[in-house]
């Protein structure tokens, strides 16, 4: 159900012992300030509100909001793709946001968004909804003909053919998470809990389940962070959000690099 309201209104929408809407979409973290303590906090007052029979879903973006890379920067919509596919729940992933495309450049004479018509160019949401960037081709590979709004200008350069080929890439980020999600019954299925880590730039949380845990641990600075996280003392870095990371860790002190965030089996 697409609907936007306060959480005592929303969470009703999943009806009375689930009789209501499967997914309510959670739009949430669309306008939460995009800083370690607000999302935190979103995320504990979701999963405080939701009912036993509620399944939670989380998304980032969308065709009425700018790019998630262009929102935060395309340093932290990796922080943001690790977020979105470990959280409790459905995440909603859109279309771009696995190669962080950023917002198009539309000329005012090509503006199709009846809002940014009515508006002004600078109100149109047709930064979000430019062709998806597939290949080096023509038009990016998304049509023969001519696209109603125009190809990003890097196109050659940025698209999901290119992206597949390099192993530390945005895409193969995605990729990885989405595998290891489906491969993990903590990350598809286990209980969430917020963690405190010590530092106001980052978010970190625990995915547990009877095969084992899994901690997230989630660095919003471009700067370097050491935080206390007993919870993973004898984890395993699994996956690092530059992909360039792998590693047994032997006491509670974790460094984040600038702009990092890592996923850690814990046992």
């Amino acid at each position: 159900g697409e609907l936007f309201y306060e959480l005592p209104r929303w969470v009703r929408y999943y009806g009375e012992n689930g009789n209501g809407l499967h997914l309510p979409f959670n739009f949430r973290l669309l306008h939460t300030p995009w800083q370690a303590d607000a999302i935190r906090q979103s995320v504990d007052e979701l999963e405080a509100v939701l009912p036993p029979f509620g399944w939670p879903n989380y998304v980032l973006g969308n065709h009425d909001q700018p790019r998630l890379a262009s929102r935060i920067g395309s340093a932290q919509a990796r922080v943001a793709a690790m977020l979105l596919l470990t959280l409790r729940g459905t995440p909603t992933l859109y279309y771009g946001d696995e190669l962080g495309m950023q917002n198009g450049v539309i000329p005012p004479d090509l503006v199709q968004d009846p809002q940014g018509l009515r508006l002004g160019a600078e109100r149109t949401r047709d930064v979000a909804r430019t062709p998806m960037l597939w290949n080096a081709g023509a038009q990016a590979g998304f049509t023969t003909g001519d696209p109603w709004l125009p190809v990003a200008a890097d196109y050659t350069t940025n698209n999901a053919t290119v992206q597949s080929q390099d192993p530390r890439s945005m895409l193969s980020l995605v990729r990885k998470l989405l595998w290891l999600r489906q491969r993990s019954p903590a990350l598809l299925e286990g209980t969430y809990r917020s963690l405190p880590s010590g530092s106001e730039a980052c978010f970190a949380y625990l995915r547990s389940h009877p095969s084992g845990d899994y901690a997230v641990a989630l660095n919003f600075s471009a700067q370097e962070q050491h935080i206390a996280l007993p919870a993973a003392a004898k984890g395993h870095v699994i996956l690092s959000t530059h992909l360039d990371r792998e590693e047994e860790l032997s006491g509670k002190d974790l460094l984040l690099r600038a702009n990092e965030g890592l996923l850690i089996k814990v046992r």
